[in-house]
């Protein structure tokens, strides 16, 4: 029998009353469900709605993945269609960022090579200036360098340059605030080294190549392919153990130095303010006695100044005593023979004439009484 034929054929339900009854049903429901939820220590609707979300996952990973599909879909369709706006926008912005590509290469270039300059530190302590290739000269023999830096900031001729790789070269001319640097490759270039592993002297001789030669070379098999080559500090032009590359044997025979300095551009170096070994310690220090200033040290205790004072003592004791054993060991002079002497015979003396008293001066005679002349 259907249902308009039964009994209720005839009734009529209101539609608004009916949703709205059973919106509140819905809502009773729910906040019986929430308080019985809430006051039961173990919620008894736990296995319901673990058994919901048990069915719940993958119902919904199964409808999520159309919507998914559809997403990558319109992302084509539209990247295919824009495609051409799409390479123009790009190709704008990359041409904006290029320039600042280039500028961000060549500051990490030269943040790095400052990083490298800035860790330099000669032994022993020098002071250094730092200063930027501003030209280069180069011909068939001549090989220099004009840096930014001159009188003005203390450079002086001698000067040695060296970069973060080993030494460069030298000052030779100096300005206000131009100095010029000859490079150790220049055929005027002189500098006295040494082999590290021989301690062997020699003259380093620029030639006007890139590998300057090792001349008047001293002692047999003194050199060896690769040996380190040092400034040797013969004649205070230069300080000592400044590197300067590795031997090598050339292709005429004689013994070259591949330069650590070719490493890199010749473009920031530092100038060593060097003039002689007497700037390197100043005059007390080298007057001073041993251990003169060890006791006051501000590090040093009572103890170990008390020590050392003992150890003075001892020190001028036992040269006091040595001074003493020699003036003993030294034999006592003999006395000269002594020879009998005779008198001498008494010589008369010349008599000495006796001074005479003169005569007083005689008196003019008084005129007499009454007399006439």
């Amino acid at each position: 029998m259907a249902f308009r034929d039964g009994p209720f054929e005839n009734i009529k339900v209101p539609l608004v009353w009916t949703a709205a009854v059973a919106a509140g049903a819905c809502i009773l429901g729910a906040v019986l469900l929430i308080v019985s939820d809430g006051r039961a220590q173990a919620s008894p609707y736990q296995p319901a709605r673990a058994g919901v979300e048990t069915v719940a996952g993958p119902v919904g990973g199964v409808f999520a993945a159309p919507v998914r599909w559809f997403g990558h879909v319109s992302d084509y369709v539209g990247g295919y269609f824009f495609a051409v706006s799409e390479n123009r926008r790009l190709k704008r912005e990359l041409a904006e960022l290029e320039p600042w590509r280039d500028q961000a290469i060549a500051l990490k270039n030269i943040n790095a090579r400052y990083e490298t300059m800035l860790g330099l530190q000669p032994q022993p302590d020098v002071p250094m200036k730092t200063a930027r290739s501003v030209s280069d000269s180069r011909g068939p023999f001549s090989n220099a360098r004009l840096l930014d830096i001159g009188v003005g900031q203390g450079v002086k001729i001698g000067n040695p340059v060296i970069n973060e790789h080993g030494l460069v070269g030298r000052v030779v001319g100096t300005s206000g605030n131009v100095s010029r640097m000859l490079l150790l490759t220049d055929v005027a270039s002189r500098t006295p080294v040494l082999v590290d592993r021989t301690d062997a002297r020699a003259i380093l001789t620029g030639d006007g190549s890139g590998n300057p030669r090792l001349e008047f070379v001293r002692g047999v098999g003194s050199v060896q392919p690769g040996d380190r080559i040092l400034t040797s500090g013969d004649g205070g032009g230069f300080p000592r153990g400044v590197p300067i590359g590795v031997a090598a044997k050339g292709i005429d025979g004689s013994w070259r130095v591949k330069l650590f300095s070719d490493r890199g551009a010749i473009d920031y170096v530092k100038i060593l303010l060097f003039e002689d070994f007497g700037q390197l310690v100043g005059g007390n220090d080298l007057n001073a006695p041993p251990l003169a200033g060890l006791a006051t040290l501000p590090e040093a205790t009572e103890a170990q100044a008390a020590a050392i004072r003992d150890a003075q003592a001892r020190r001028d004791a036992a040269a006091a005593a040595q001074r003493a054993a020699q003036r003993a060991a030294q034999p006592a002079p003999a006395p000269a023979p002594q020879t009998p002497t005779q008198p001498r015979p008494a010589q008369p003396r010349p008599a000495q004439p006796r001074p005479t008293a003169a005569p007083p001066p005689a008196q003019p005679a008084a005129p007499a009484p009454g007399g006439t002349e």
